[in-house]
């Protein structure tokens, strides 16, 4: 049985009619329409039919911006200047109490399937998964993804930009790949695989298949403006083929996440924009927000935690560096928005925006504070952080591929704006409220409009699956279907009196955790992000908070001691919610994932093995190894023969002016640069790089980014057995997303000698690597 969109026909009188009959997916094929007969003439011929969607089923475009706080953007208030959002805005709807879950694997989880996060295994981020059904990174069978309901309900389905829903140890070349975006209903994916990437030297994936980049930022190159052309293109495909048919494109650029990086011509704009300060800055914004309604005229501001300093308690080097941070991630959204305005315009120009769907949700939590109280972006060879008088001599070059580029802390709690905390803290709404925007031409008549009903993540898909007048499925390949925890909020496209279809949610991310029902919202913070890590303090050390968000916007007034009744009912249904939903135990000690590289010493590699993702092959960094390839040389030997990492951490073996050269990289310093004293010879040849590491080494810290780890030791090359050269590396790290390559440099360079991706112009027959 088919339910019918809201618009016409209310689902509910439909169900109360008569007996829901089991929905399945994929939809069985039709019965044969007559039974066949030898003569040709007797049996009409019939092709069996595809899946439709229903009659004027919407478009949808979905789009999820990262790392951004209620407070960023200027249609809500912000700093940012986002006039292409501003424009959707005016010719849709806003939400101002709109929630997702406190950090980005969690927020797409619950997005893509409609229950919450921890129900399909996503309580943390996918790199940080452990071994329990809560934190696994495993999605499910049992929770069929929005993409594949819609793809098995007659739309075209694609997504761009970031997916970091994939466990760690099934992105390789072999998979497997059906947790992949291609193996969760996503019928074409291009983008990356990871929490973060870099702007201009990304490690893509089309569908299943790495994509080398020709482009480079010199170029021109930059992420976002590269998905939204490749959007384009899907776009214009779709429609030259099947016109007929819905698309539902989900575009996730990856943007503002950290790092970040912009080009010059966007920085400019906002020299100067922010000398007043974070504590300014959010009057500002506070102010700003009330002359555009989008706060309530009685919210107020909350204060600034202790833990972050006043803007006036710091000297002027630290002002100058701070104050360019927020220039650069300012800039970085201004672009973002640009980006997807001409995604936008693109569809409208086509002439389908007037039945497309827009679901725009400005963040998938509040602002990062995971840059810490002073930020990162010039980062030392150890990993520690130079002065601020250091680190601004080298401010101009902010935003560029080299940094970390990630704003103070302070930032993040300014672009929440009027909230309380940051990302990760979802104990408090500047980690879980994010605006968003809706904007549907044909159907919504009421431009501009605010919209205040408390609403969650995991509606979005129930409203798709409303308006597109589908029925989510009982069983998908067989496996039984946990049921939908969002409920459509459609009602409140139509009717701004609408009551919020969202009554109870269940919030916990990083230890901070809270209760939302019927107004109420209890909540209890573990730490915050930037001055603690995980399991280093016991959970219980701050109280619960009470708030009544239907009187106090903003959560500027904790009611625990005027209403410890009403906290205990809130607290005591945190459990059982936690109970319900696999939220339990808080902060599980974590574990490095399985890996393909487990129990290994030897690794042979030969041509054609490259952008091996780092996380799932040898942990050189960790003990003495040894590299040994054996190759042809030409007459002018050139190129890599043997690559890990990138300009931010590893290694590259290569050959330049005709010498061996061994280089190591460490938070984008050289750290280690080892020549052979004499050029290669013509001919067959046995290359060997030895690494003996220093006896003290510590062992690998998993925890967080502090303290830094170093990694340091001697280096031995050879050509034929005969020491070639040896010098010393004084850090052995590897940046988080890059990959291991035979025969060239995928990604961003490990060396500044040459420009990725430097492919050897010889012959490679095997690469061996030995773990001691």
């Amino acid at each position: 049985m088919r339910v019918v969109p809201l618009l016409f026909v209310s689902a509910a009188l439909v169900l109360s009619s008569r007996v829901q009959a089991e929905e399945t997916l994929p939809k069985p094929e039709p019965a044969t329409a007559a039974i066949l007969d030898p003569s040709r003439d007797a049996t009409p011929a019939a092709w069996p039919t595809a899946v439709k969607a229903n009659e004027g089923a919407p478009n949808v475009v979905l789009v999820l911006l990262d790392d951004a706080g209620f407070g960023a953007a200027s249609t809500f208030g912000g700093p940012a200047k986002t006039p292409e959002l501003d424009r959707l805005a005016a010719r849709g709807l806003k939400y101002n109490a709109f929630h997702v879950s406190a950090l980005c694997s969690p927020t797409r989880a619950a997005l893509l399937s409609g229950r919450t996060d921890h129900q399909i295994g996503f309580g943390s981020v996918a790199d940080g998964a452990t071994g329990y059904p809560g934190y696994n990174a495993h999605w499910p069978k049992s929770a069929a993804s929005l993409a594949r309901v819609l793809r098995d309900n007659g739309y075209s389905t694609a997504a761009f930009g970031k997916w970091h829903n994939t466990p760690y140890d099934e992105i390789s070349p072999v998979g497997p790949f059906d947790r992949w975006p291609t193996g969760l209903g996503f019928e074409y994916f291009y983008g990356f695989l990871a929490g973060y990437d870099s702007q201009f030297a990304p490690r893509l994936y089309r569908n299943t298949t790495p994509v080398d980049q020709t482009r480079t930022e010199k170029d021109g190159y930059h992420l976002t403006t590269d998905l939204v052309e490749d959007a384009v293109k899907w776009l214009h495909a779709h429609e030259a083929v099947a016109p007929q048919k819905p698309f539902f494109l989900y575009f996730a650029p990856g943007a503002t996440h950290w790092p970040h990086q912009v080009q010059k011509d966007w920085i400019r704009k906002y020299r100067g924009k922010f000398d007043q300060g974070w504590d300014k800055l959010r009057e500002e914004t506070f102010a700003r927000q009330k002359a555009l309604g989008v706060i309530p005229a009685n919210a107020a501001l909350t204060p600034r935690p202790a833990e972050l300093p006043a803007w006036d308690s710091l000297n002027d080097d630290q002002k100058k560096l701070f104050a360019r941070q927020m220039e650069v991630y300012a800039a970085f959204m201004e672009q973002t928005d640009f980006e997807i305005g001409r995604l936008l315009k693109s569809i409208e120009k086509d002439g389908f925006a007037d039945n497309t769907l827009v679901l725009y949700i400005a963040g998938d939590n509040g602002g990062s504070g995971e840059g810490g109280v002073d930020g990162r972006d010039v980062i030392n060879a150890d990993g520690t952080v130079p002065p601020a008088a250091a680190r601004l001599q080298r401010a101009d070059e902010f935003g560029e591929e080299i940094f970390d580029n990630h704003y103070a802390a302070a930032w993040a709690w300014a672009s929440s704006t009027p909230f309380q905390w940051t990302k990760q803290v979802a104990s408090h709404l500047g980690g879980t409220r994010d605006p968003l925007i809706v904007s549907w031409p044909a159907k919504i008549k009421t431009h501009g409009e605010l919209r205040t009903q408390f609403q969650h993540v995991t509606d979005i898909a129930p409203t798709i699956y409303e308006l597109a007048g589908i029925t989510p499925p009982d069983k998908v390949d067989g496996f039984a279907q946990t049921p939908l925890e969002g409920k459509s909020f459609a009602a409140s496209f139509f009717d701004a009196a609408a009551p919020s279809s969202h009554k109870q949610q269940v919030f916990e991310t990083s230890g901070n955790r809270a209760i939302y029902q019927g107004g109420w919202w209890a909540g209890a913070r573990h730490a915050a992000p930037w001055s603690a890590r995980r399991g280093e303090l016991a959970i219980g050390q701050n109280p619960w908070e009470l708030y009544n968000l239907d009187q106090d916007f903003s959560q500027a007034r904790d009611l625990a001691k005027d209403r410890p009744d009403k906290l205990r009912e809130l607290t005591a249904l945190f459990d059982s919610e936690a109970r319900r939903t696999q939220i339990y135990p808080l902060l599980p000690a974590r574990k490095e994932p399985p890996s393909p590289a487990d129990g290994r010493t030897v690794f042979d590699y030969r041509p054609g093995a490259d952008h091996i993702p780092q996380r799932i092959g040898p942990k050189f960094n960790r003990r003495a190894h040894s590299i040994v390839a054996d190759v042809t040389l030409p007459e002018a030997p050139e190129g890599v023969i043997f690559a890990d990492g990138g300009d931010y951490g590893g290694f590259s073996l290569y050959v330049k002016d005709g010498k061996l050269v061994y280089l190591a990289t460490a938070w984008g310093n050289v750290t280690g640069k080892i020549v052979s004293r004499e050029k290669l010879s013509r001919g067959a040849a046995r290359i060997g790089v030895e690494f003996i590491p220093d006896a003290t080494n510590p062992p690998p810290v998993l925890t967080s980014f502090e303290p830094r780890v170093v990694y340091a030791g001697k280096v031995v090359l050879s050509v034929d057995g005969a020491e070639a050269a040896q010098g010393r590396i004084e850090n052995l790290q590897f940046s988080y997303n890059e990959t291991l390559d035979v025969g060239l440099d995928s990604g961003a360079p490990v060396s500044p000698d040459y420009a990725s991706p430097f492919p050897f112009n010889g012959q490679i027959d095997k690469v061996r690597v030995e773990l001691r």
